[in-house]
């Protein structure tokens, strides 16, 4: 069996097969959708049944054609958010809601009716300038705020909700009864059976429920600008769709995933944000089966009222005051998901921090990752045996080239049987792991969700003891095709298998496992190698009767959370986990990393890598990365040094190959590319103080490590389509090189009072606007913006856990009014004493009026290091400085050392040796 598959799976380096997917007029739910007719409603409201308590205003809805009502609930959200429900209120059987995602049942508050009557319901909420409008005959619902209408759902009457029915087997005789045999009941009995059955390809889908899709519209009043909805290789600015090319979110294992498509890959987060001048809002649709979503931004007139808030919609829709008219862009958007229940929540901002505090909220923050995983990782697909990691290890200290961590994919286990080792290639794990102990290193190893159909198989044999396998539509163990050959599913739905499956990462169950070995979990959207779309049957039965089609999305989310449980639990709870994961969901942030997948050593791919990597860091999501060099094919020297380059600034750093590829340690291309490749990866270390403070702050106050540029200057129209360009925390601008040969680049440096430095060379730039910069092979424009303080490390040692002691260089870049300030986040890297026992330490540094300070920043912090900073280098100071003076507690220490370099401007304060942990100043006298 395992023979087969191998030659199955061994055709690489080819695009796509987009013929083994879907096309959407092949997904049955969105022909149906889209046979609705805009502006032709079926539902109208009742006001009569409006209930209002303390938590959210209640009332029905009823679709005029097939009589079927339904129950709205409304709330609002402390913190500036509102959540729509739409169910059924009788169904034949409880409709699924998304269960985990959400980090606890949001706190309500109390909407008050203002306004009631047949028509119209007007809603104050606990922000006076905002209000809700809801319209009965057709049903419509618009968000006012500051009177401007910010958003309207069902504007374009598209609200669609299919509801549970009988199966047609129980209903037949009913229909031929009535039609006493004629032929037209009975091609409608036909016609009723399709709806419960789908066909693709040789597969049928079986529907137990029957259809019950879900959809509904929103407009966004003024913005012409939407991001996220991760993950497609499409780039930053969503695009418009068109019929049969609309965003897909359906988790799938696309090997060479092509560029430019909408189709789905390997995760999903439903949320959307839309950005205009003074304005950011985000939609987040909460549904974990197959969703489509269509944009379509155009131009909308729209009557300027100063009594808007006042004003119903039925008023709005009269004949205009051409006068008072105003032209504004309007992105309509269109949520269709195969089924469960329409639960969507409207983030306010109305700041792009706001939204991203607000999603936070409900999803949870990015996990505070381990000091070591910020560090650079060596992958291959697969090295072959315990001496191969050996040499690998050893190379690296040969070419005096830093990494933390080496990994093991599927050939390391027995048989692909994960927890197990190969026998004869890994004999001694053991002592492998503590060889990389001695050099403090660590070891990452793949665990996939399919299981090796093997009674033999002491984890298969448990699994299937218990119960504890995905079933098919009949009952059975639901058996596939993957890696080891024949296979069955865990099904991480359910919190038994969950818990079972996290102790199966104790050191006494994962035989010749240790506290440096880590987990990778791949394959799990699930890849299924001869499945439907190469997945799971939709008809497969989870915990509880589910239907996989229902949960689909969230299966890759539950293993990540199961293995991160699993690493914590085997330490006792001390021990923060790592895991990457390929397919992910909205909350996966909470467990760990996540990258973009089967990736091409292309530029092209070099290019999308970064538009994907923003839009997953908007979607809350800041742990990401994209395997440098590209994991099919072979990278020529110039793209590997281009893609180390970039890699070494974002948050994930992971250089991976495919098996089929020739091997691409840094070493291999040349002693002049091994050298710059060492330098960007040195680099990466020395920036590690400056990247662990964002992880913090992403950690506390969910402000993403990477972000697009728009983020940090959102009144600025022209950098809302940026994408070839990145921030990196507020203070550094990366430009990565995406062509072959380039010697010039066209940076973009936004802010009219913005002042921009050389990363590596300290000087000012001169000029705003779009810069052309030379560049060469030896680095990618990196540039620290002025208002900033960034911390580094002095050197650079064999990993990060060599570099604890390592001294602190600052680096500080005024601003037009001279002033600078930035963070330092400290903690012992690796335990959650930082959480339980308040063991951290975060220092505000400050340059105002020629003060150097350093300040506590979180009083509750009791951490204290033994580190110093050694050096401050201080960009663009005007002044010839005369003396330097270090105060500690107000204590008059020795003059500082320093030189002033007048050309650069640049002030460079030297031997300080001035413990981080604790208050000081250093005043700095300038001639007159």
């Amino acid at each position: 069996m395992e023979s087969s598959v191998e030659e199955e799976i061994s055709v690489e380096d080819e695009a796509v097969d987009k013929s083994s997917f879907k096309r959407c007029n092949q997904i049955d739910f969105y022909r149906r959708q889209k046979r609705l007719c805009p502006g032709k409603s079926s539902y109208r409201a009742f006001m009569d049944t409006v209930e209002l308590s303390n938590r959210s205003v209640k009332f029905q809805i009823i679709n005029e054609e097939c009589k079927v009502p339904l129950l709205v609930e409304l709330y609002e959200i402390e913190g500036n958010i509102f959540r729509l429900q739409v169910n059924e209120i009788a169904p034949l059987k409880p409709r699924y809601q998304v269960s985990d995602v959400l980090i606890k049942e949001p706190a309500s508050l109390r909407l008050t009716i203002l306004q009631k009557d047949a028509s119209e319901l007007v809603l104050a909420c606990s922000n006076e300038d905002q209000q809700l409008h809801i319209t009965a005959n057709p049903f419509q619902m618009q968000l006012v705020s500051k009177d401007e209408i910010v958003l309207s759902m069902n504007t374009n009457d598209l609200l669609y909700f299919e509801h549970l029915q009988h199966p047609p087997q129980i209903r037949k005789s009913t229909l031929q009864e009535k039609a006493d045999g004629s032929a037209d009941s009975f091609k409608g009995y036909q016609e009723d059976l399709g709806l419960w059955e789908d066909k693709f390809g040789s597969f049928l889908d079986i529907k137990a429920s029957g259809p019950s899709s879900v959809g509904l519209d929103f407009s966004l009043h003024g913005y012409e600008h939407v991001y996220g909805i991760p993950q497609h290789a499409e780039p930053l600015l969503l695009k418009n769709t068109s019929d049969d090319d609309v965003y897909r979110l359906y988790n799938l294992d696309v090997f060479g995933y092509k560029i430019h498509s909408k189709m789905g890959i390997y995760g999903s987060v439903p949320l959307l944000l839309a950005h205009k001048p003074g304005r950011t809002i985000a939609v987040f649709w909460l549904n974990s089966s197959e969703t489509l979503l269509e944009i379509a931004t155009k131009a909308a007139v729209e009557e300027q009222s100063s009594s808007a808030l006042f004003t119903s919609t039925a008023e709005l829709s009269r004949t205009p005051d051409l006068s008072k008219q105003r032209v504004l862009p309007q992105t309509d958007v269109r949520w269709m998901s195969e089924s469960g229940i329409i639960d969507t929540f409207i983030l306010m901002g109305p700041h792009p921090f706001d939204v991203f505090k607000q999603y936070a909220q409900l999803t949870g923050t990015q996990s505070l990752p381990p000091l070591f995983s910020l560090g650079y990782h060596q992958c291959r697909w697969n090295y072959e045996d315990e001496n191969d990691v050996k040499e690998v290890d050893a190379g690296f200290d040969k070419f005096n080239i830093p990494y933390d961590v080496i990994w093991l994919d599927i050939e390391h286990t027995d048989g692909k049987r994960y927890f197990t080792w190969d026998k004869k290639k890994f004999c001694n794990p053991d002592r492998m792991q503590k060889e990389l102990m001695k050099k403090k290193r660590k070891l990452v190893v793949i665990v996939d969700p399919h299981i090796k159909a093997d009674p033999q198989y002491a984890i298969y044999l448990q699994a299937k003891e218990k119960g504890y396998f995905v079933k098919d539509r009949t009952g059975r163990d639901f058996e596939g095709i993957c890696w080891p050959g024949l296979s069955s599913y865990l099904d991480f739905t359910s919190p038994d298998v969950r818990e079972w499956y996290a102790d199966q990462f104790a050191f006494k169950n994962y035989k010749d496992s240790s506290e440096i070995l880590f987990v990778w979990n791949d394959m799990n959207e699930p890849s299924v190698f001869r499945g439907i779309e190469l997945t799971m049957q939709k008809d497969a039965v989870h915990h509880g009767g589910w239907e996989h089609r229902e949960v689909h999305n969230l299966y890759g989310f539950y293993q990540q959370m199961a293995t991160a449980e699993g690493l914590i639990r085997r330490n006792g709870g001390l021990e923060r986990p790592f895991v990457l994961t390929r397919s992910f969901f909205a909350g996966s942030q909470r467990y760990g990393a996540v990258w973009t997948g089967d990736n091409k050593a292309d530029w092209s791919y070099l290019k999308i890598s970064i538009p994907m990597l923003l839009t997953i860091s908007v979607a809350g999501i800041s742990f990401c990365g994209a395997d440098v060099g590209g994991f099919i094919g072979n990278p020529d020297p110039e793209l590997l040094v281009r893609w180390y380059q970039v890699g070494a600034l974002q948050p994930f750093f992971r250089g991976h190959a495919n098996r089929n590829t020739r091997r691409r340690e840094p070493w291999l291309f040349g002693k002049e590319n091994t050298k710059i490749i060492r330098e960007a990866i040195k680099e990466r270390y020395s920036l590690l103080p400056y990247l662990y403070s964002l992880f913090y702050r992403v950690h506390i106050a969910a402000e993403p490590v990477m972000r697009p540029v728009w983020v940090e200057f959102p009144k600025e129209l022209k950098t809302f389509s940026i994408e070839d360009e990145y921030m990196l925390g507020n203070a550094l601008l990366v430009y990565p090189v995406t062509e072959p040969k380039a010697t010039t680049v066209s940076v973009f440096l936004p802010g009219s009072q913005e002042i921009w430095y050389d990363f590596r060379r300290f000087i000012q730039l001169e000029g705003q606007g779009t810069l052309k910069i030379p560049v060469t092979l030896n680095s990618i424009p990196v540039i620290q913006r002025g208002g900033t303080v960034i911390p580094l490390k002095t050197s650079v040692e064999k990993s990060t856990e060599w570099m604890a002691d390592v001294p602190y260089e600052l680096h500080a870049a005024l601003d037009y009014k001279e002033y600078a300030t930035g963070e330092l986040y400290l903690d012992d890297g690796h335990s959650f004493r930082y959480l339980h026992e308040k063991q951290f330490l975060l220092r505000k540094f400050t340059f105002h009026e020629n003060v150097f300070s350093s300040r506590c920043a979180d009083e509750n912090g009791q951490f204290h290091s033994k580190c110093v900073v050694e050096q401050i280098l201080i960009l663009g100071l005007k002044k010839q400085p005369s003396s330097v003076i270090a105060r500690i507690h107000d204590k008059k220490v020795k003059a500082v050392a320093f030189t002033y370099d007048a050309k650069s401007s640049v002030l460079t304060l030297k031997k300080l040796s001035l413990n981080v942990s604790i208050d000081w100043d250093i005043e700095i006298k300038v001639r007159s």
